[in-house]
């Protein structure tokens, strides 16, 4: 029957042989082979369409280490034709033999292009949460992450290739479920999230009624997976207590203690103004205790709670004075400004905050945490500030004289700077290398205090002058401040604004300048240090 088989088939090609569709039977090898070329030829040349879990892409086959050998496909189908079984079972059947291409693929450049593949359509799992913003609570969807199996992925290609066109390989991925999923989502957002920010809650604070709005308390809350894929409410109580739209309200109705008033004496000996006195105060702790059962109450009655105080008192008076190290002048400085209402309000309105600061040793004093948000309900009026290298209008603006004082102050008194930052370009009426600038949630003027022994700040406000100055006790007996020279100089350009808030402006050219902060102990410098100044150039802007 073998023999007989051989005879049927002749040297040709098993009749009705194909190879994905295309029909070689009766053919002879390279005959074969030449009709491969031409009829598989365009698709295995065509680029794949992949896959990659809910993304689509396309790839060269030749980027893949993909490619069709027709000869090695046509010898392969005048082998599986010589075969005896397939000889003996053709005198039986009537079906024509499907014979497999033969792909060459090359491994290495098919899993660098994989990978590539996977690092482009990876998609990072996303636990389920929910957000809170502006008074409004929103669910945040659940993601389930994909991430391509390459070892999987280069046998898929090498028995998917050739394809037809609009015929998509779809590639193996690994998925990774999120723990805290739609259905937990909701919910949180129905049982919590929704009542918080449904109406305002009202604190009472010794007898005192303070409304909490929705937009304020949204600034504060979260819900986070508690580790079982369950999203549990947390709120950040001490925020919250600084929040100035809650800060001030809580002075009001509990006033913490006040700290001894202190000023120099005719013979420059510190003394004790006004006697410190004890009060009371809310904190973090007893806020979010008081805080979090009220937000899912309905109704004002369930909205409304008591906040617990605890006494407090000052650590300044006239017997701890001497006791904390604050016994003489450190430092002070002074900077005088032109005269306009709006610097007359914001510059003494930060000096009143700043006024009475008593720093203990290690501690790090914040400009912002101090002065607060610069807003008008804290006492700030508008006035001009520098917004991308040029002037305008915005509340606070002249706060920055206040800044430079403090920080001049901070220079001489020779205690730890720790975060700072110079005006854009530079203002002719502060020392070159010499002044900071704050903008509130993006730039601090902060100092440690490393003198050993507590600082007290006085600030005192005119019309046209600031002045800072520490008390304490000297850790060196002199600062200095040694400026070198201008480099690395630029000249202004010329600009045209417009708008509301378009202020015009003179030209001053940009520069770099290094200041020497110099430690002078027992008559000898002890220590050095650099502080770089870069200044861009302030363009010369006309509104129009």
């Amino acid at each position: 029957m073998y023999v007989a088989g051989l005879l049927l088939a002749g040297e040709d090609l098993a009749a009705g042989t194909k190879v994905r569709g295309v029909d070689i039977g009766g053919m002879s090898r390279s005959e074969a082979a030449r009709v491969l070329d031409r009829e598989l030829g365009p698709s295995a040349a065509a680029p794949l369409d992949l896959r990659v879990g809910d993304r689509s892409e396309q790839a060269g086959p030749g980027s893949l280490g993909l490619s069709l050998d027709a000869a090695a496909t046509a010898g392969r189908a005048a082998r599986s034709g010589a075969d005896p079984v397939s000889v003996i079972g053709r005198l039986f059947s009537s079906g024509d033999p499907d014979v497999r291409p033969v792909v060459r693929l090359d491994e290495a450049a098919a899993r660098a292009a994989l990978t590539g593949l996977g690092e482009k359509t990876a998609v990072k799992a996303r636990e389920g949460s929910v957000s809170f913003e502006k008074g409004k609570a929103a669910a945040v969807t659940p993601v389930t992450g994909t991430e391509l199996d390459v070892d999987r992925s280069v046998e898929v290609l090498r028995s998917s290739y050739p394809r037809a066109a609009g015929d998509p390989v779809d590639l193996p991925v690994r998925r990774t479920e999120p723990r805290v999923g739609q259905q937990e989502t909701d919910r949180a957002l129905k049982e919590f999230a929704g009542p918080a920010m449904s109406a305002p809650v009202t604190l009472t604070v010794d007898g005192r009624r303070i409304p909490v709005g929705p937009a304020v308390l949204s600034k504060h809350l979260s819900m986070k997976d508690d580790g079982r894929g369950r999203l549990a409410p947390g709120i950040d109580a001490e925020a919250l207590l600084a929040d100035p739209a809650l800060a001030g309200p809580l002075r009001q109705a509990a006033p913490g203690a006040a700290e001894a008033k202190l000023r120099l004496d005719g013979d420059g000996r510190v003394a004790v103004t006004e006697e410190g006195r004890a009060g009371r105060q809310v904190t973090g702790q007893s806020l979010g205790k008081a805080v979090l059962p009220l937000l899912t109450g309905s109704g004002e009655a369930a909205r409304t709670g008591e906040v617990a105080t605890e006494a407090v008192r000052p650590k300044l008076s006239r017997e701890t004075a001497g006791e904390l190290g604050i016994k003489e002048r450190v430092s002070s400085f002074t900077v005088d400004f032109e005269r306009a209402p709006y610097r007359t309000t914001n510059i003494g309105r930060a000096a009143e905050l700043i006024n009475g600061s008593l720093v203990m040793p290690d501690e790090t004093w914040s400009f912002n945490r101090r002065v607060g948000e610069r807003t008008k309900e804290n006492g700030f009026v508008d006035g001009l500030i520098i917004n991308n290298g040029q002037y305008e209008k915005a509340a606070g603006g002249g706060v920055s004289a206040v800044a430079t004082t403090v920080f001049n102050a901070m220079f001489f008194a020779g205690v730890k700077p720790v975060e700072y930052g110079a005006h854009s370009f530079y203002i002719e009426r502060y020392p070159e290398g010499r002044e900071a600038t704050v903008a509130w949630g993006s730039l601090d003027l902060r100092f440690a205090n490393d003198s050993g022994k507590a600082l007290y700040i006085q600030a005192e406000a005119t019309d046209t002058s600031i002045t800072i100055t520490f008390l304490g006790t000297k850790k060196y007996d002199e600062i200095r401040a040694v400026k070198g020279p201008r480099t690395n100089v630029k000249q202004p350009q010329t600009r045209t604004g417009s708008g509301p808030k378009c202020e015009p402006q003179s030209p001053l050219e940009g520069f770099d300048v290094a200041v020497d902060r110099v430690f002078v102990k027992g008559g000898a410098e002890v220590k050095r240090e650099t502080m770089k100044t870069r200044y861009t150039p302030r363009d010369t802007v006309t509104c129009g």
